[in-house]
Formats: C-alpha cells, structure tokens, sequence
C-alpha cells in the first residue's frame, strides 16, 4: 500500500514479521582501505574488512570509550564519551580527548540523565576517508518527550575527532533512540548505513552522510512481532558483499525465551523480512543478550558469537551450560548463519578457566579479533560478576582462541586484576569485563584487548589495556588508565561501561 502526499512518500509493506515506511532524506536531519593478512601455509586468510575506527587516518586504529554514567558540568548522569589513539607502539592515553554534549560542535546541551554514551559505534559516514563516532542517548528528552533518545555523529578527520551533527532523534515518549546500534555497508554501494531502535521499530539510516547528519535515505521497520530487541550486529554471513544484521531479542511471552533473528542485505539494504537461526533438529537456536561479528574460523563467512547471562529459568533443562552464562558460536556459510553447526560454552567446559557459578554473567560482553596473527579471530569473554574468592563481583575476561573449526576451549586465558601484572587489586563490585574490545591499535597482526571496568572505586570506572605478543594476550606489560588521566569528575561514571563496535 502506498500513500502519497506532498512532498513525502509513506509504503507500508505488511508482512508477518515489519512494516516499512520509507521517507526522503530531506525530512531527517568511502570506506577506509581493507586491513590484508599475508597467507602462508600455516596461516588462516579471513575476508577483509573495512577499517571502522581509524578516527584521525594515520592508518592505526583508535579506541573509543563511554562513561554514560558521568557527571558533566554539575549535571549528574549526563555522560561522556573519549578515544585514546593508536600508533606504532599501540593505544597512547597522552592523545586522549573527551567530548561530552557541551564540547563544541556537538549537538544539543548536556543535561541530567541523558546517559550520553549508552551506545556507540564507529565508521566512516561521509566518505571522506576518516572513521566517524556515532554516539546514542537513549535517555535524552526531546521537547516535551522524556527519554525520546538521539543518535549524534562526531566526524573523523586529520586531527582527530571534532565537531558533530545529529543523526535522529525520537518522536515519542520514551522512544529511547540511540540505545543500541550497528554500522554495515547492507546494500553493498561502498557507504556505510547506520541501524537504531525505537520504542516501536528499527530505524535504517543509509549513507553516505552529509555533514549536517542527514542520510540518503531512511527506513522504519514497524515491529508487528511484539519483540525486545537486546543488542544488534553486522556482518556479511553469507559472503555476498553486503553486510546483514543479527539481533538477539526477547520474546515477551515467555521470561527467558531468547532467539537470534537475521535480515539479509541485499541491492535495496536490509531485508524487512527475517529468518530464524534453527538448530538441527528445526527448533530455534538459544539466543541471548549480547551478540557481536567476526571471522573466527579463517573464512570468507562473518560468525556469530552470542552470550547468555541469563539462567535460573526451564530453558535451562534444555541448555545445562547456562550456568553461569554461555556463549554460542553461530559459523557463517552461503546460507548465513549456521545454527545446526553452533558450540557452546560456559566456565566448566573443557579447557575454558574458572567454574560455572550462579551469576557470574559469563558472555555479558563480546569481541572478536586475531590476538596472536594466525588468522583466526579469537573470542574475548567477559565475567564481570566472577566472585574471586570472598570478593563478590570482582570480575574477570577470558580468551578463547580461534581455529579453523571455530573455538574449542583449548588454550583459553584469563585475567582479572589479581592476576600477576595487571594494575589494581580486585574488589567487591568492581564489574571487570563488563565490556572488552580486541583492537590491533599498532597494525602488527595481533590484536591488544581493551577492558572496562565500570564498578572500579565504587562505580567510577577505570580502564585497562593488555598487548599482545605472538603467543597471544599477555598481562606483562598492560596498563590501566582513569579518570585522572582523562580529567573528567569519576562521582558514578561508570567509565568502560562500552567500546566502539
């Protein structure tokens, strides 16, 4: 059903699953070059991908951070985002910068409760060469809408990141735009696209982008389902050229019912229609909270990794490594994701550190990335409720290596910060690994991990980095870095609560 009216086209395409509504760009406010892997024959040669967070196009990859929690200008949870740049010798805190609603250029004015950060990922919009921040706070009030939501970009250049436009903002009560998001290239023109969600919907904002924000198109898929979605990534797993789009969502009739739905990419961008990641015996496949692409066993294909933290509940007689939390490895193929091939784990599966404990919230956050340059991505898990001994919630990360056959749990390490050389001492409530991120900030082939730690000195958070030698990950040599460093106030910051996707 089409509906025309002056200077604006609504289609309502109905189908079981969305509506689409698709709007000129008027009415809304080139990828960096391929990283390559040389092949020998002992050495996996995975698709390349486009670099998403070189910010100043020196050719090394940056890390950006979130403090959704912080304190700006007296104005109690307005939040902050910051980025420490990359170089030869990997990430620097010296080239920190910090940008909150009232840095200059950024859209809007900081207020109380915005949550700015809750969301955050990275590429580059215009194509101008530089990775671009786009920045979500799902709690921003819009006129008399509260926690209407917006999705703001800070644009990339020579010196770094400045400046900004928005992106999209609610239209509604408690819209909460900007809550989650996901970049992809999902119709394959070379510009990136954007993905949010909205109280009733996804919203599909397709590049390139102008610099006042407005994209060449959007879309609104109109959720008919009844679905939470939880968390989103993007990847090309079917290996087409276009990039598609897993979510994980929650189904509200049942309280632990959890499923991974796919839209394909296609000539025209996201498919309004998806499918349903199955097991093999045609049932859908356990699904979770958080989700998170990358090219884990050599191939052409983008895999899935999804975790489940929670447990307790009778989708647990089906799934005993729910226990404590779990991940799934989800291998891409022709077809897409691969749920009759998927392996689980948890902290009691062969080779993998630690114990499976109640709550422990293994696979609250995910990344994938090559630590050791053997062309395989390997998985960085994080446990941020781990007890260390009598030290509630301390928290933990493991990593387990990639293979040609996906994870195994073989070789898998750990850290937390009791572990011999890694800053700090572990403390009750400290929530280490509530978010990680595998970065090859100084472009040698081996992936450093980022780790926050949104709890550390009683929810200040803190950061920490770990380098990466041809072994893998190491403890020796990491450094932490905080609040002082950065010069921002640490009152309830929760500083790592994210990095850039």
């Amino acid at each position: 059903m089409a509906i025309r009216a002056p200077g604006i086209t609504v289609v309502l395409a109905i189908t079981v699953a969305t509506a689409v509504i698709t709007f000129p760009a008027a009415a809304q406010a080139t990828t960096s070059a391929p990283a390559t892997a040389s092949a020998t024959p002992a050495r996996a040669v995975p698709a390349p991908t486009p670099r998403r967070d070189d910010f100043n196009g020196d050719g090394y990859p940056d890390l950006a951070f979130t403090a959704p929690g912080a304190t700006v200008g007296g104005r109690t949870k307005a939040g902050y985002v910051g980025v420490v740049y990359g170089s030869k010798s990997g990430l620097q805190p010296s080239t920190r910068q910090v940008f909150t609603q009232d840095s200059p250029g950024i859209p809007d004015t900081a207020e109380a409760g915005d949550a700015f950060g809750s969301s955050m990922v990275s590429a580059d919009l215009d194509r101008d060469g530089y990775s671009d921040l786009v920045v979500g706070a799902p709690k921003e009030a819009i006129g008399s809408f509260k926690s209407a939501g917006s999705l703001t970009v800070i644009w990339g250049g020579a010196h770094g990141l400045s400046g900004g436009a928005t992106l999209l903002t609610g239209n509604q009560l408690y819209d909460g735009i900007g809550g989650k998001a996901a970049v992809g290239d999902f119709d394959g023109d070379g510009a990136m696209d954007v993905v949010t969600l909205g109280m009733n919907g996804m919203h599909i904002l397709s590049g390139p982008f102008e610099r006042d924000g407005s994209a060449a198109a959007v879309r609104v898929f109109l959720d008919m389902d009844d679905l939470r979605y939880l968390d989103l990534a993007a990847g090309d797993f079917n290996g087409d050229g276009r990039d598609d789009l897993a979510a994980v969502v929650h189904d509200d009739y049942e309280l632990d019912a959890r499923r991974i739905l796919v839209r394909n990419g296609g000539a025209t961008g996201l498919s309004e229609k998806y499918t349903v990641v199955k097991r093999a015996d045609g049932y859908r496949l356990q699904g979770g909270e958080t989700v998170t692409a990358g090219h884990v066993n050599g191939d052409k294909y983008a895999d899935l990794v999804v975790g489940r933290t929670i447990e307790g509940y009778d989708s647990d007689l089906d799934y005993p490594l729910a226990l404590g939390g779990m991940i799934t490895y989800v291998p891409g193929s022709a077809t897409g994701p691969r749920g009759d091939r998927a392996k689980v784990f948890n902290q009691d599966s062969a080779g993998v550190p630690g114990v499976a404990e109640v709550h422990d919230g293994f696979g609250a956050s995910l990344s994938i990335g090559d630590m050791n340059g053997d062309g395989y991505g390997d998985i960085a898990v994080g446990v941020p409720y781990e007890d260390l001994g009598t030290t509630k919630n301390a928290g933990s990360v493991l990593v387990l290596p990639g293979t040609a056959s996906g994870p195994t749990g073989t070789g898998t390490v750990g850290f937390n910060q009791d572990t011999a050389n890694v800053p700090g001492v572990a403390e009750a409530n400290d929530r280490f690994g509530a978010a990680v991120r595998l970065v090859d900030a100084n472009r040698d082939g081996r992936a450093e991990l980022a780790v926050g730690a949104p709890g550390e000195n009683t929810d200040a958070g803190s950061l920490w980095v770990f380098p990466a030698t041809a072994s893998g990950v190491t403890a020796k040599g990491s450094f932490a870095f905080g609040h002082g460093t950065l010069g921002t106030v640490g009152t309830n910051a929760q500083l790592g609560s994210s990095f850039n996707r």
